[in-house]
């Protein structure tokens, strides 16, 4: 047996050091929106329910517990205070999904109702706390025990009420929190990343419900006269720590999965927009120039600036016969609505390109009516872009656009 009070260290580090990661780099995760938006009550809570789920963890490894007995000078002190730390966490995972479900803002008959089952909850979970501390003073536990305290003093009067008491308190609030995260989930306009953080949040809270399952069936045994001590001391721990890096992932789930999904619209909108502004780059031999300290969004909002102020100035050489002829070639060959309006609208900017390039002076249909034609090519930029990866389909709608129509232009 190691110092620890494990069989061996391995396991130890599982069972509490595992969720101690996760939850703590929970926290770091969302410390910078809870410090910015600090007067979001909301935002406070979910801060304070990672907080309070690490510090179980931390308090409950048997080092922490054979260091907070020491410290006190109290044999076993350490378990009112793990206990109560886990009442805290429950009712604070009540309150904050009563308070995400309810909607405390306004007067509204539901938001009142919200506010009445919060000071229930808080009465009643601080009631639970202050009994635990008056049960424990009662009772008569001079062993100290790290692992197995529970079934130890299974049938030591007062101590025997208090591992009662905390069993109930944890189970009817991780019913009740389940039950509110299950209703929630079936709420029809969810985010797809909300949604998936509530089921991760809801499977935790049901794995906490193995949690005292394990244990209680572990202390009713003891009552019988037999002995299921693994349950509680093996089987329980390892539900905790599984419920606790769900309850982790929950909570980040939906800002990891916007942000993520918000860096990928981004780096989607500049890998899109690529060949139109290398076009266009080529075109004015000009760029935006490049800054370390330019974030995605940032780069972005310039790549599409710049195109816009390309297709501007290229405007005058924009040929709408060649546009409209243009369009009626790529849906002769074959391309939908829209995939033929992005093709017309290639071969209208690269015509215009060669016309600026070769300082050709634009006919009468080129000249007039060109604000039309502008707002038109800019309001999709993107698939003009998309088209411009494939040249061939480009050239075979400006061969048959321009074919019967050559003699048009007008040379200096």
């Amino acid at each position: 047996m190691n110092p620890s009070g494990f069989p061996g260290e391995p396991y130890s580090v599982l069972v509490f050091g595992t969720p101690i990661v996760f939850l703590t780099a929970a926290l770091v995760f969302k410390l910078p929106s809870i410090v910015r938006l600090w007067r979001d009550p909301l935002r406070r809570a979910v801060g304070g329910l990672l907080l309070l789920a690490c510090g179980i963890f931390v308090l409950a490894a048997p080092p922490a517990v054979a260091w907070t007995n020491r410290v006190t000078g109290v044999p076993n002190l350490a378990a009112p205070l793990v206990y109560s730390f886990l009442v805290a966490f429950c009712g604070a995972s009540l309150l904050l999904m009563i308070a995400w479900r309810g909607g405390l803002t306004g007067h509204s008959p539901g938001s009142a109702r919200a506010r009445r089952a919060m000071r229930w909850v808080a009465a009643g979970h601080m009631c639970v706390i202050v009994a635990l501390w008056a049960l424990f003073a009662l009772a008569d536990v001079p062993v100290e025990r790290r692992r197995d305290l529970d079934t130890y003093y299974a049938r030591t009067p007062f101590m025997r009420e208090l591992i009662v008491l905390y069993l109930l308190a944890h189970t009817t609030s991780c019913v009740l929190t389940y039950r509110l995260i299950r209703d929630w989930i079936h709420t029809v306009a969810l985010d797809v990343w909300l949604r998936r953080g509530l089921r991760s949040l809801a499977v935790g809270y049901a794995a906490n419900l193995v949690f005292d399952a394990a244990k209680g069936t572990a202390v009713v045994a003891r009552w019988a006269g037999a002995d299921l001590d693994p349950l509680s001391t093996e089987l329980a721990p390892l539900a905790a720590g599984f419920a606790a890096v769900l309850i982790a992932t929950g909570f980040v789930l939906p800002h990891a999965g916007q942000y993520l999904r918000d860096r990928w619209r981004i780096r989607r909108g500049l890998l899109r927009l690529g060949p139109l502004y290398d076009l266009l780059r080529t075109a004015t031999a000009r760029g935006v120039p490049f800054s370390l300290r330019a974030t995605p969004e940032l780069r972005l909002t310039r790549r599409e600036t710049f195109i816009r102020d390309a297709l501007l100035q290229l405007a005058r050489h924009f040929d709408g016969e060649l546009r409209r002829r243009a369009y009626e070639a790529a849906v002769d060959l074959g391309h939908g609505p829209g995939r033929a309006g992005a093709l017309a609208a290639a071969v209208t900017i690269r015509d215009a390109i060669e016309a600026r390039a070769l300082s050709r002076t634009p006919s009468p249909h080129v000249a007039g009516r060109t604000t039309d034609l502008l707002t038109d090519l800019l309001r999709d930029i993107e698939a003009v872009s998309q088209v411009l990866s494939h040249p061939d389909e480009i050239e075979a709608v400006r061969t048959l656009a321009t074919a019967p129509a050559e003699s048009l232009h007008v040379y200096d």
